[in-house]
């Protein structure tokens, strides 16, 4: 139980890392930018792949199943 509340807290950490790039991000939009233009160059950053990947990581914190060895 120890180790899926820390699997989750590290998803959660790579979640909000990867969430505050992808908005901080939207100011090329203000700038003057497409959106086309803007999701071509967040497909191109890594830091952007960590919201994907913490969600992920959340998921299968969450989800994955596991043994109830208590009778």
């Amino acid at each position: 139980m120890i180790f899926r509340l820390f699997v989750l807290t590290i998803g959660f950490g790579l979640a909000v890392s990867g969430g505050i790039s992808s908005i901080a991000y939207l100011n090329m939009i203000v700038a003057g930018h497409g959106l086309d233009e803007y999701l071509a160059f967040v497909s191109r950053r890594v830091e952007c792949y960590l919201l994907p990947a913490g969600i992920g990581i959340i998921w299968l914190s969450i989800y994955w199943p596991h043994n109830n060895d208590i009778n």
